[in-house]
């Protein structure tokens, strides 16, 4: 069954707590669907800007031989995208489930044509992280990081390329089933779904899930942004840095530059001042203090 959440209404600021009940469904699941989530207007621009990354990196010749591409670190491609960052109807799950000592580390924008040909089947299935499941010695390993992503095309049926999760694998730090010699046959793992979204739709997932990409065999080209936030004193993964004497940097809120890298020194990324008290002026602390939406019974929203 998919977890699916309705979204805020129009008015939504951004900072309307989430629901109690998303809260378990998320920890049990591990991943939520929000339905409609972009307006329109607001999908189609970043089609549309999408669309000119994917213009740029053809005439680079930075295509992959199946012509799809994975660009990561895209943020100042196009003054739609730290819109993303903060949007008002996705943001509350962002810091409702990591807080506000946050930023996003790794992003990218991911657009697969369609194919003729699936060729040989492939294991892909993972979780983020990287090192972050090797060096971690336990059961099961902590979040650290979730990642949002926002559907620009019509995955509604499956074989469109949508991502495959298994709900509830985050919990387990392996997965059985992955071929021990290239000739094994591939078995999809028990539980596995294809996520089926209408354009404008996101979901939202622990970095420990368990997921995969799957083959494109459509007519239709997959178009999906992701941007995976987790702690500010963890190290980015992009190799894009963002400099803060930028001119369309400077013209971020302070959430978004904080959510961009920014900060004064060392300290403030963990959290705190030189003196070692909590920087009540960090800015996404500061904006939740302001709306009373500091909750001293959650730890990351102290």
């Amino acid at each position: 069954m998919r977890s699916e959440s309705e979204t805020s209404s129009p008015e939504a600021t951004g900072y309307e707590p989430i629901s109690e009940a998303e809260r378990q469904q998320f920890a049990k699941e591990g991943w939520l669907l929000i339905r409609n989530a972009l307006s329109e207007d607001m999908r189609r621009r970043v089609e549309l800007a999408v669309d000119r990354v994917y213009e740029e990196e053809a005439r680079a010749n930075r295509l992959r031989p199946d012509k799809s591409i994975h660009v990561m670190g895209f943020m100042d491609r196009d003054p739609v995208f730290p819109e993303l960052l903060d949007y008002p109807t996705t943001f509350p799950y962002i810091w409702g489930l990591l807080g506000w000592n946050i930023y996003t580390h790794h992003n990218h924008i991911d657009v697969n044509p369609p194919i003729s040909d699936p060729g040989k089947p492939f294991w892909n299935w993972h979780q983020d992280g990287y090192r972050q499941n090797s060096d971690i010695d336990m059961t099961p390993r902590p979040m650290l990081m979730v990642k949002i992503c926002y559907v620009l095309s019509d995955l509604s049926e499956t074989g469109r390329g949508s991502t495959k999760i298994i709900p509830g694998s985050h919990l387990n730090n392996t997965l059985e089933g992955r071929p021990e010699h290239p000739d094994d046959p591939i078995i999809e793992p028990p539980g596995a779904i294809e996520i089926q979204a209408n354009p404008g739709d996101a979901f939202i997932f622990d970095r420990r899930m368990w997921h995969s990409r799957s083959v494109n065999l459509s007519n239709i080209t997959r178009k999906m942004v992701f941007i995976g936030y987790t702690y500010r004193w963890i190290r980015p993964l992009d190799e894009t840095t963002y400099n803060p004497q930028e001119e369309w940097f400077q013209r971020l809120s302070p959430v978004r530059q904080q959510l961009l890298g920014a900060g004064p020194d060392n300290a403030n990324f963990w959290g705190v001042r030189q003196d070692g008290w909590i920087d009540q002026e960090i800015p996404l602390r500061a904006a939740l203090a302001s709306r009373g939406l500091l909750n001293p019974k959650i730890p990351y929203l102290r």
